[in-house]
């Protein structure tokens, strides 16, 4: 077979769309199905709202918030809906025996920011999205962002939608409409389908579905999660309307975000993250981390501990910062070539959610210690 025909045999796979059949060998259609996931996996890596239409895999609901598809390697993360935890160990279920209440205090424990686990109406959200998709659904697959790609942990960022009488419908915001999900603004506001999103959760909040439900067992304090995760997406929000299409101004969530780094090296810029581990702080420079992809976050770098302090970056772990200083390399230990960072001078060039600490919990600990009840911090428990 030409390697034309085989591109747009990749191509037909990777979108959903049947070609007559040909008659290929055996041997020949074993190579067409590498190359059509291989030509799956590239279309999926580029930037633009569109991912493809894919075929829902077998046992492809891996929970509400989560799927996986024919043809890509890696799961789906479906943004701005956040279910409840399924149930996944046997010491889950015997403390959920025991009793609700005890259950919800020892999954809490001592810390002091909302936390995740497993719960019934986690189980409920994974059986409402088996429902919704149907087996072997044909998934449409589209991003709120053109170049939001993948999250910290490589997975697809997107939403789904399946067709039904005859139109594409929107599960991200039917999950929330069922009151499988609240919106989940945690790291930033649909910028495509807002209205929606606000409208669904208020229709199921209203008609006390799912997590709205006062007598259900699932998460008490979706009041402080909301307002956390509020107080987040107006920071992003606000970011992202002062950065519009400048290429100073650097999300680190999206795919080009060293790229623009090492385009501005030298120069001043402005960059968003979440802070993640901090180094040196007892032997400067102290190095703040700013989380992107796991073995490529950015190092923001204070080479005045006063400023360090007095920024109070610290308190933010775990949440977003915004910070402007300059592009800078320096040799690290572990890297075969000089490492980017950006170098922070002054005080007033470091801002953060002040309002998001309140409700994480990070606000009556110091500097350094916001941690969730397993000692991690809550840097990214999923988009």
């Amino acid at each position: 077979m030409s390697v034309k025909a085989r591109r747009i045999l990749a191509l037909a796979a990777a979108f959903g769309v049947a070609l007559p059949a040909c008659g290929p060998s055996a041997r020949e259609r074993r190579q067409d199905r590498i190359v059509a996931a291989e030509s799956a996996e590239t279309l999926a890596s580029r930037p633009g709202l569109l991912v493809g239409e894919f075929s829902l895999a077998a046992d492809g609901v891996v929970d509400g918030d989560t799927i996986k598809v024919v043809g890509l390697k890696e799961s789906i993360r479906l943004v701005n809906v956040d279910t409840e935890e399924t149930f996944k160990s046997a010491t889950d279920r015997a403390l959920f025996a025991a009793g609700w209440e005890s259950y919800l205090e020892s999954k809490k424990g001592d810390s002091r920011h909302p936390v995740k686990m497993a719960t019934p109406l986690g189980e409920e959200a994974k059986t409402f999205a088996k429902e919704f998709f149907g087996k072997g659904a044909l998934v449409r697959l589209e991003r709120d962002h053109p170049r939001d790609l993948r999250d910290r942990y490589q997975r697809h960022l997107g939403y789904a939608f399946v067709l039904k009488d005859g139109r594409w419908v929107n599960y991200n915001v039917e999950c929330v409409r069922a009151g499988m999900s609240p919106y989940f603004s945690k790291y930033g506001y649909s910028r495509r389908f807002h209205a929606e999103f606000v409208a669904a959760q208020q229709e199921a909040r209203e008609a006390r579905r799912g997590i709205w439900d006062p007598a259900g067992k699932h998460y008490p304090d979706y009041a402080d999660r909301l307002l956390w995760w509020n107080a987040r997406g107006d920071f992003v929000r606000a970011f992202e309307k002062e950065a519009g299409d400048r290429e100073d101004w650097i999300d680190l969530a999206h795919w080009d975000s060293l790229r623009l780094l090492r385009k501005n090296l030298g120069k001043r810029v402005h960059v968003l993250g979440v802070v993640g581990t901090i180094e040196g702080e007892k032997d400067p420079p102290i190095r703040v981390h700013l989380a992107r992809r796991r073995g490529s976050d950015l190092p923001v770098t204070f080479f005045d501990e006063r400023v360090f302090v007095a920024s109070g970056i610290a308190r933010f772990k775990g949440e977003y910062v915004a910070v402007a200083g300059r592009v800078n390399e320096y040799e690290a230990d572990d890297r075969r070539r000089p490492r980017l960072e950006v170098v922070v001078d002054r005080v007033e060039d470091v801002s953060g959610p002040v309002a998001a600490l309140k409700w994480s919990g990070a606000e009556a600990t110091s500097p350094g210690e916001v941690e969730g009840a397993d000692g991690t911090t809550p840097v990214d428990e999923g988009r």
